[in-house]
């Protein structure tokens, strides 16, 4: 087969160890073929930020990016906080969590290619194509709640998605929004795996969120800062729970632990990218093999259950290079976190109440841009992330739940 990276994925998480070997080999060979070209790329964009930043009066891009994505009501400082918490809250449970994962996939000495397979009978997997999981879809967010039934048939009917991977199309999945026509679009890349509902539930949610601001007069204001937008997609992943038998069958379970005790397990990579990205643009003239030194240091504190052995080149701490959001857009990637954790508070919220839940978050994508991150949820009555201890706090629930389950059943 001649496959993309992204279709490389369902290899890259077989249940045969030497598939997923290989599939490593492929995907990390090719960058590793381009790695003086990517680096070079970086290195450009980095050097012509560092001058912008220079240009208006700044120290260095730090402060100037936070201002460019709207960061007006909290600094590197308060992020360098979060961070902290990250670390010292969150490694310790996700380095528990990676423990189970190899005793449940029967491997002694985990390589980093083994955790892309959660279970030994296999990574649950919807049970149709892309167009199952549509009416799939359409059947959930008619039983969700009328304004979400009726915007989801409006992106059906108008065609408003392209979902499948092919030939020669762009990579990754992501939501936009068609000014003239008031309307979101999704575009993706589904291959067969969980991620294709993930995918799908979290691209909703950004596109609910156009749909339901479309009517703000200021274009400007109609979608809110990054790290807000995806508190509304991430939730909206935790609001399909109830309905993933309809997608996943008999795998149903074994998905439910496999995306809450995922989406724990992204925050220490999720800080990682971001502890990065502060030493790159505080230091613009690092070499390229000062930055990939850096990552194989700094993923021994996120990340300790990575182990590279037999590919040098990650060793040497070339990962980095697979994630396009640390060149498309500088420091935007903490911004997954930060709405992971707020989206765990919905999640909590919602199994607890949820027409009061639901209404919170319709509030929310209402508002879409019309205050900084920070008002904004305190408006919605969220907790903020940046106060040490809401972390820990937020993930509690979540913890006890996971630790509630025999994953060794799957």
């Amino acid at each position: 087969e001649h496959l993309n990276l992204t279709m490389l994925g369902k290899y890259l998480s077989s249940k045969d160890r030497k598939e997923r070997e290989e599939a490593s080999r492929l995907y990390y060979g090719y960058i590793e073929e381009h790695d003086k070209e990517f680096g070079e790329i970086y290195s450009k964009l980095v050097l012509v930020r560092d001058k912008m930043a220079k240009k208006m009066g700044f120290k260095n891009y730090v402060d100037f990016g936070y201002l460019r994505l709207g960061r007006t009501d909290y600094n590197s400082e308060d992020v360098k906080g979060y961070r902290d918490q990250i670390i010292k809250d969150v490694v310790p449970f996700v380095l528990k969590l990676k423990k189970r994962q190899a005793k449940r996939i029967n491997i002694k000495s985990p390589l980093f290619y083994d955790f892309n397979l959660d279970f030994l009978s296999g990574n649950p997997t919807p049970k149709g194509n892309s167009e199952y999981l549509v009416n799939v879809a359409k059947n959930m967010y008619n039983d969700m709640s009328k304004e979400s039934g009726e915007f989801f048939s409006y992106m059906v009917n108008n065609h408003l998605m392209d979902l499948d991977a092919k030939k020669g199309k762009a990579g990754g999945g992501y939501c936009t929004y068609i000014p003239l026509y008031k309307a979101p679009f999704i575009f993706a890349n589904s291959n067969g795996t969980s991620g294709d509902v993930d995918t799908l539930t979290h691209e909703v949610g950004h596109a609910f969120q156009a749909y339901l601001a479309s009517n703000i007069k200021n274009p400007s204001l109609r979608s809110p800062t990054l790290e807000a937008c995806e508190i509304d997609s991430m939730s909206m992943e935790f609001f399909a729970y109830p309905y993933m038998e309809d997608f996943f069958k008999e795998d149903k379970d074994k998905y439910l632990f496999s995306h809450l005790s995922g989406a724990i397990s992204f925050l220490p990579y999720g800080a990682e990218v971001d502890d990065f990205q502060h030493f790159v643009y505080e230091n613009p003239t690092c070499t390229h093999e000062e930055r990939c030194a850096y990552w194989a240091k700094i993923d021994k504190i996120y990340r300790p259950w990575m182990n590279y052995k037999g590919f040098s080149y990650l060793e040497s701490g070339h990962m980095w290079i697979r994630q396009h959001h640390i060149y498309s857009t500088a420091f935007y990637y903490i911004d997954y976190t930060l709405a992971q954790v707020l989206a765990l508070e919905f999640k909590n919220e919602f199994e607890k109440n949820k027409e009061k839940t639901w209404k919170k978050y319709i509030k929310l994508l209402k508002m879409g841009g019309k205050y900084p991150f920070l008002e904004l949820i305190e408006k919605d009555h969220l907790l903020n992330p940046f106060i040490d201890g809401n972390i820990k706090k937020i993930m509690k629930p979540s913890i006890k739940q996971l630790n509630s389950i025999d994953d060794l059943k799957f």
